[in-house]
């Protein structure tokens, strides 16, 4: 069977090896971020909507369940937010009931959280890993740029209710965007929010890849450390930095068959993340995994055009 919502499985520092389920249609998403690696959200919204027929899903991952795998995690992520998908709860029940051996993660922006029947459908999760870059509306609209009438102190609340409701494990990631919020007026902030919001652990990261807009910068080791030793000082939380700036590259851990069709491919003529998915006819996260590591490892430069990202092979 083909695939159309699951990906897969990935590794990564943060989950291991895990199956990825995408929910929601390329790029609808509450929020556009600056440093969006899938680029600019073009279906801005808070309307949840059953966009695939969960039957569908069930199909597949019934299908990928005959090999039985070995997972980490079955994780609902993608290039838009899960939790627009009205029938998560119902997804994350089936795959509770069917499938217990495996342990479930929520990557979500957590703006949804404000809504009680959100906060309730996705208590079965094993691990949530919502994110947090702002906690003043200003920093908020620069770096989310959210739909229209949202506010970060609806976010960091649903996030507090979240806490409150949740016995699972919640991972807060923080993603430093050098100039906008790692000062110390943002950072002090911040700690308040995350002191109430009281994850069991805090991750910061940075850009390692074009993000949507060409003026976001990665944050430098010194100044993931310095974030990290100011939010220290004033949390009990442990924080770790997961941006890759001091880590060796993970090319071991990626298809070489796929790098080798990518290397072809860019070596003719540039192409963006959005083309090399389509040719592959694979999911763009698995795509954007496999450039992250070329990016990494000096293989890819990447120039900013009008119709996106491109990315040229260099080495």
């Amino acid at each position: 069977m083909k695939y159309k919502r699951l990906f897969g499985p990935v590794s990564s520092r943060r989950l291991g090896k895990s199956l990825g389920i995408d929910l929601v249609p390329y790029k609808y998403c509450p929020l556009n971020c600056v440093y969006c690696e899938v680029q600019n959200t073009t279906h801005l919204q808070t309307t949840r909507e059953e966009f695939f027929a969960a039957e569908d899903i069930y199909a597949e991952l019934d299908d990928f369940m005959k090999t039985a795998p070995e997972l980490d995690y079955i994780t609902f992520s993608g290039a838009g937010e899960p939790t627009l998908y009205s029938r998560i709860g119902e997804i994350i029940q089936y795959i509770k009931a069917k499938y217990p051996q495996y342990k479930l993660a929520l990557l979500t922006n957590g703006v949804l959280f404000g809504d009680s029947e959100v906060l309730k459908e996705v208590l079965p999760c094993d691990l949530i890993l919502p994110s947090l870059d702002a906690a003043t509306d200003a920093v908020y609209q620069k770096i989310n740029r959210p739909r229209a009438g949202l506010a970060v102190a609806e976010l960091i609340q649903g996030l507090i209710n979240l806490r409150k409701a949740y016995q699972g494990k919640m991972w807060l990631e923080l993603f430093i965007v050098p100039g906008v919020n790692d000062n110390k007026a943002e950072l002090s902030a911040l700690s308040e929010a995350l002191s109430q919001i009281q994850p069991d652990l805090i991750q910061l990261n940075s850009l390692d890849r074009p993000g949507s807009e060409a003026w976001v910068e990665a944050a430098s080791g010194e100044e993931l450390e310095a974030a990290k030793e100011f939010l220290a000082a004033r949390l009990t939380q442990p924080i770790e930095i997961i941006a890759k700036v001091k880590y060796s590259n993970g090319m071991n851990n990626i298809d070489q068959e796929l790098v080798s069709f990518i290397q072809a491919t860019l070596s003719r003529r540039p192409s963006t993340a959005e083309d090399l998915a389509k040719m592959l006819d694979i999911h763009i996260n698995e795509v954007m995994k496999i450039l992250r590591e070329l990016l990494l490892a000096h293989k890819l430069e990447a120039e900013r055009m009008k119709r996106g990202v491109f990315y040229k092979w260099i080495s």
